[in-house]
């Protein structure tokens, strides 16, 4: 075979072509749904997928105060946080950060999906989370995802 016929096609920040989707977080389960925004967030979905390039889609979630957790994780699952100082540990279950912050639990999920690095900040600033139906973002024209398809 000749291998100067074909080359490995790497994207970079000028070949790539970023999409704005739309997913509908109404009774959803709160794992998977960030699990499908974290991969189309990153742009595995896409055949010119490269590791070290935001390559991924602009991903808006919207009714997100309609997620719900399987089981007792409402009662029985925990955010821990610091605020830095000594003793300043905090904790609070998923039920009560719900109440306090909707949007928490979806971001909160989502970011734990993303690399810890540069990049995976960079992803993180492609989510836009809203509690109710609507969103800013009908300029963009952006697609609905149907979750329940696949």
């Amino acid at each position: 075979m000749n291998t100067l016929s074909y080359k490995t096609v790497s994207a970079n920040k000028a070949t790539v072509t970023k999409e704005w989707v739309v997913l509908d977080a109404t009774d959803q389960v709160l794992g998977r749904l960030a699990a499908k925004a974290a991969f189309m967030l990153r742009g595995k979905h896409k055949p010119n997928f490269t590791p070290h390039v935001d390559c991924g889609d602009n991903v808006i979630i919207i009714n997100a105060e309609k997620i719900r957790l399987t089981g007792n994780k409402m009662d029985q699952k925990t955010y821990v946080r610091h605020s830095g100082y000594p003793g300043g540990q905090s904790s609070e279950t998923a039920k009560e950060l719900h109440k306090r912050r909707p949007l928490a639990l979806v971001e909160h999920a989502v970011k734990g999906m993303l690399p810890k690095t540069r990049l995976g900040s960079e992803l993180f600033r492609n989510l836009y989370v809203y509690e109710g139906p609507e969103h800013p973002h009908q300029a963009q024209e952006p697609k609905q995802i149907n979750l329940n398809e696949n």
